[in-house]
């Protein structure tokens, strides 16, 4: 059985071909029970969460994910989120491989919304704006850059000293980017705002957002968590992940389908629609729209089964 470190696959795993990975696996015929989801007291402030994430594509793979989530964390300078990935072989159960969860899951979800904002944000879209100061944060301007002409990228937090060691992480890029202590101000200037904190109140505003915006909601993973307010619903064309997901977990779908601001009916569609050509995304130039993620474990088996591949690649042409 293989052990892939968190280096080792984010040496393999490159956003374009992952995204493109992902685009076949929604295609595809994957396996995906709802997650187990599960509160862990704990003697800090805050309760951490205990996912178990099981997929399979018949005959060839089954894996699951376990995490953690740990919200405290912060405070002694460790990521919220830990986790392996164990991928068994489809045809025998023989364990295949033993992943970095942590390092999958940040590269899977910054890829599906990258995937996600292919369809649904401008074509030319150049300013990204990256809400969070997590271990996420680098990886989305990674993947939107792959799949937009991003020029410039602003980096906002809470603490604007984390919002700037995101921003030396990068050297030369190909776009500028800068930290902002001004959240009203740089969502009014992006083309696409990201979204990836572990926030239980809305940080964007509705009348905030701009003609032509692209709002990428990625933090809240539970019904009492929200990134975005009430408003921002009422002025967007509405995607997620999966229905199934979002419905059950997302505070930004679950409290306004619960306030009768937004209805089953009023999510346009989500990845399966959209990769398979059943629904559209951007509809006009000037449109809002809002993806909201809450993680699939099709994701994750999707982004295994590529880097357990690219490692066995590399292998045989050493």
């Amino acid at each position: 059985m293989r052990t892939i470190t968190g280096a080792e696959l984010r040496s393999v795993l490159h956003h374009r071909m992952l995204i493109e990975r992902l685009r076949q696996s929604f295609r595809a015929e994957v396996q995906v029970p709802l997650r187990h989801h599960h509160t862990v007291p704990t003697y800090g402030a805050d309760d951490a969460t205990l996912l178990l994430m099981p997929a399979w594509e018949t005959g060839r793979s089954i894996g699951i994910k376990v995490v953690t989530v740990f919200p405290d964390n912060a405070a002694k300078d460790l990521p919220a989120v830990q986790g392996v990935y164990l991928l068994l072989d489809g045809k025998t159960g023989v364990p295949q491989a033993l992943i970095d969860g942590q390092a999958l899951t940040k590269r899977r979800t910054a890829a599906a919304s990258a995937l996600a904002a292919g369809y649904l944000a401008k074509p030319d879209a150049e300013r990204l704006l990256v809400v969070g100061t997590g271990a996420l944060a680098p990886e989305l301007v990674e993947a939107y850059a792959a799949v937009r002409p991003i020029r410039h990228v602003l980096v906002w937090g809470r603490n604007v000293e984390k919002a700037k060691r995101v921003v030396s992480r990068f050297h030369r890029p190909k776009f500028r980017i800068e930290a902002t202590a001004d959240l009203e101000g740089a969502v009014r200037g992006a083309d696409i705002i990201t979204c990836a904190t572990l926030s239980k109140e809305p940080l964007i505003r509705g009348e905030w957002l701009q003609p032509g915006q692209h709002l990428d909601l990625i933090g809240g993973f539970t019904p009492e968590m929200r990134e975005a307010d009430d408003e921002c619903i009422r002025r967007s064309r509405v995607f997620v992940d999966t229905r199934e997901g979002a419905c059950k977990e997302a505070g930004d779908i679950v409290q306004p389908m619960a306030a009768g601001i937004l209805t089953s009916d009023d999510i346009a569609g989500d990845l399966y629609d959209l990769t398979r050509g059943e629904r559209a995304g951007r509809r006009y130039y000037d449109q809002i729209t809002l993806f909201k993620s809450v993680g699939t474990a099709l994701e994750d088996l999707c982004a295994a089964q590529l880097a357990v591949e690219m490692v066995i690649h590399n292998e045989t042409i050493r």
